[in-house]
């Protein structure tokens, strides 16, 4: 494996030896004199490893060092020592170096030293080909033409590039982290790493250390000091999901880290300090949770700086078909079988159905009926067996002259509701208005009562409120 290789050394005679081992090995070469002649060739051509002097004249070795892992992070750097440097060499080691060579070189030292720096350079290269293409391929905003989706997006574009904290509600499957994703590509930050934690899934004797990292012997099994995810967050954004599955004891500690940026390891006494945007997210109702004592209240109202509350898939029907659309784009190119359809009356099916699942829910079914019915169309006998029970709402046909009277064949649904809603969409949204007209008054017009007995945030209620024009005192 050849690659480019950049020395910097103030000894031609090191400079000149390196080349002749490096260019017999196939590799390119670069050479620099001082410190600062070799960063500023960083500045113009990244090369696959640097070999770097120790003891150079004005820009030491170390300090040329510290500002390439700053600025150019996985970058191999082999240092070359003297004898009298060993220890400074360990120091280079701990501050980031991959590995050190002593003088005088030998040859199979360095040809080994070059053969692994250049292995790992391929590798952190792949990787980040890889999330790369991961990235392009997965959504950075939520799919949907419906008002509650504009609305969102809306949203979303204006509060993402500035540094406000959010906290993202919503049920199970609803895009939580598609949310999370977008905020942080339209942020300032999005160069910048967004490193998501799932605090429902780390278990409670190992989070702190997750996300606040350890030292090494810092407990049974820590062999090694390890960064936690706050410090690989440092200059980017934190996402937190399921933040309300964090035990009383760890939310403690982070409040006291939120407030402050600063923290210190897991068995460890040096304050480190971070700059970090924090994204929350959860599906349950902190309120109700901070209520029956799960939950503290001073890190909810930290969290939630600015609140999103994302609608449920049932609530957005419209969008189920763009929805289809774009996973089956995304299974097309990841598998490149022919594309199936959905007929009207499936469609009507799909609309009709409760997706207790959400927008999760209907991507795996749209994989399912992908690897079932590729090339074919789908019809509602071709739907999986959760679906034959499912009574879509009747459309009313167009009459052919004049007005249908209520009670024409040709409606049914008028015999139902006259005067009424003439379709789910606006049905649900009459009962809702009326559900939270009553409730209101069972709650003497108190806002806190009524959030707490229907289950909403206050911000979401009263949004609910007054887009139904009821009025409150």
């Amino acid at each position: 494996m050849s690659g480019q290789i950049l020395i910097i050394d103030d000894e031609e005679g090191i400079r000149f030896s390196l080349r002749g081992i490096l260019e017999d090995e196939g590799h390119e070469v670069i050479e620099a004199e001082s410190g600062e002649e070799g960063l500023e060739l960083l500045g113009t051509d990244i090369p696959d490893m640097v070999f770097l002097d120790i003891w150079l004249p004005g820009m030491d070795g170390l300090e040329v060092l510290e500002n390439i892992v700053e600025k150019h992070k996985g970058l191999p750097v082999i240092m070359i020592s003297g004898h009298g440097t060993i220890e400074t060499a360990v120091k280079a080691l701990k501050m980031g170096a991959f590995d050190f060579i002593e003088k005088p070189l030998s040859l199979e030292k360095v040809v080994i030293a070059t053969r692994n720096g250049l292995e790992f350079s391929r590798l952190r290269q792949e990787n980040i080909a890889l999330k790369t293409r991961i990235n392009s391929e997965q959504p950075v905003s939520l799919t949907g033409e419906s008002e509650p989706i504009k609305t969102l997006n809306d949203v979303i574009s204006r509060v993402a590039p500035t540094d406000s904290w959010v906290l993202i509600t919503g049920e199970n499957g609803t895009g939580k982290e598609i949310v999370a994703r977008s905020i942080h590509h339209q942020s300032g930050r999005s160069d910048k790493p967004l490193v998501a934690v799932n605090c429902a899934a780390i278990p409670e004797e190992l989070i702190e250390s997750e996300l606040f990292g350890h030292e090494k012997g810092a407990f049974t099994g820590a062999d090694k000091a390890q960064e936690g995810k706050f410090e690989l967050a440092n200059g980017g954004i934190l996402f937190l999901d399921e933040i309300g599955d964090m035990s009383l004891k760890t939310q403690a500690k982070i409040l006291r880290i939120l407030q402050e940026q600063a923290f210190e390891h897991v068995g460890g006494r040096k304050t480190i300090n971070v700059d970090v945007r924090v994204i929350a997210a959860t599906n349950k109702n902190l309120l109700s949770e901070i209520e029956a004592g799960n939950f503290r209240e001073d890190l909810y109202y930290r969290l939630k700086v600015f609140p999103l509350e994302l609608p449920p898939l049932r609530e957005r029907i419209g969008d189920i078909p763009l929805l289809i659309n774009a996973f089956m784009d995304t299974l097309l190119r990841q598998h490149g079988f022919k594309p199936i359809k959905f007929d009207a009356d499936a469609i009507d099916i799909l609309q009709a159905y409760p997706w207790p699942g959400n927008v999760r829910e209907l991507k795996n079914f749209v994989e399912r009926m992908f690897i079932m019915y590729a090339g074919d169309t789908v019809t509602p006998d071709k739907l999986p067996p959760e679906f034959q029970a499912v009574k879509p709402v009747a459309r009313p046909a167009a009459p052919a002259t004049g007005d249908t009277p209520v009670g024409d064949e040709t409606c049914p649904f008028s015999t139902l509701i006259a005067d009424g809603p003439t379709d789910l969409k606006q049905a649900r949204a009459d009962f809702e208005a009326k559900f939270l007209e009553a409730k209101l008054k069972e709650c003497d017009g108190n806002i806190s009562q009524l959030a707490k007995a229907v289950g909403l945030e206050r911000s979401s209620l009263y949004r609910k409120l007054k887009a139904y024009k009821i009025q409150t005192d």
